[in-house]
């Protein structure tokens, strides 16, 4: 990795805490400062304002992470906190109060979401327009690579990308992936109807949803990028999400989706389930295949 000139290989802010970043990205002194974890700080500002403070050692992170942000915030759909500042190893954003999700906000989610993806992207993979090529899903590296066909483009850089990763440190065994493969090699036939790109949050579980004080459903921590709608929805259903029957109902309501969208949800569940197998380990391995056999 290529450093600043003039910092001796050391990346700005790297040595600072988040009272130092937050102060100097904003401009604003700063009142105090509450840890929320190693890498998470809220930090409240002498003008009144509240800010979350957010440190990324991984290479490009944080600049991938506020690019998304603000390419979220340019389709004018859904709510994203903005960003005030942000360097190599820092990002200041927006704090947001929250309170318990409602079936308002999730159906406002819904209608929002479909605005989103409706704003398009260049093609699947594509970055957002500032944004790197190499960025993150989580803490685990993906590379937005351009494409014109979902199918190809899917197993290509999403999926087996992954799941050789799983192979080599022995997570899954070659008869394992060869399940996956072979569903890749199918992905054509059982894809549905062609789409345009969307424009994807790209990391849309429940954790990355703060249920706003003020009634909206704010995304944080995206993996924004061009891709087949189905995805974010996917995502949002495998770990949960509250009345999410309220947000799909608004969804279909807005943009319906391709008839046969249900029997394809473990299609686009592959590849955050190869995500967590690389990161986590072999507990999600059984979902991983669960998820190939059922799809195909």
């Amino acid at each position: 990795m290529r450093t600043p000139e003039g910092t001796n290989g050391r990346v700005p802010g790297a040595e600072e805490g988040p009272r130092g970043a937050a102060a100097r990205l904003t401009g604003t002194s700063v009142r105090g400062v509450r840890r929320l974890s190693g890498a998470v700080a809220e930090a409240d500002l002498d003008d009144g304002r509240s800010v979350m403070v957010k440190r990324g050692d991984a290479p490009g992170a944080v600049r991938a992470e506020a690019a998304g942000l603000r390419w979220l915030a340019e389709a004018d759909a859904v709510a994203v906190p903005a960003v005030h500042g942000h360097d190599e190893t820092w990002l200041v954003t927006d704090r947001i109060p929250t309170a318990a999700p409602t079936a308002a906000a999730a159906t406002r989610l819904g209608r929002d979401l479909a605005a989103l993806h409706t704003a398009g992207a260049p093609a699947f993979g594509a970055p957002p327009a500032d944004g790197p090529r190499d960025a993150y899903i989580g803490l685990a590296p993906m590379r937005n690579t351009p494409g014109t066909d979902w199918p190809t483009w899917y197993a290509d850089h999403r999926v087996l990308p992954y799941l050789r990763t799983a192979v080599d440190q022995g997570t899954l065994g070659h008869s394992e992936a060869a399940v996956v493969e072979r569903l890749c090699a199918r992905l054509p036939d059982l894809a549905g109807p062609a789409e345009p790109p969307a424009r994807l949050h790209g990391d849309l579980w429940n954790g990355n949803v703060l249920w706003g004080s003020d009634g909206n459903a704010w995304l944080i921590d995206p993996a924004a990028h061009g891709g087949h709608r189905e995805t974010d929805l996917a995502m949002l259903r495998l770990f949960g999400c509250p009345h999410l029957d309220r947000v799909l109902a608004a969804y279909q309501e807005a943009t319906p989706l391709a008839d046969g969208w249900a029997d394809r949800i473990g299609l686009h569940q592959l590849f955050p389930l190869l995500v967590h197998t690389v990161l986590f380990g072999g507990a999600y391995a059984n979902q991983v295949l669960t998820a190939a056999r059922e799809a195909g």
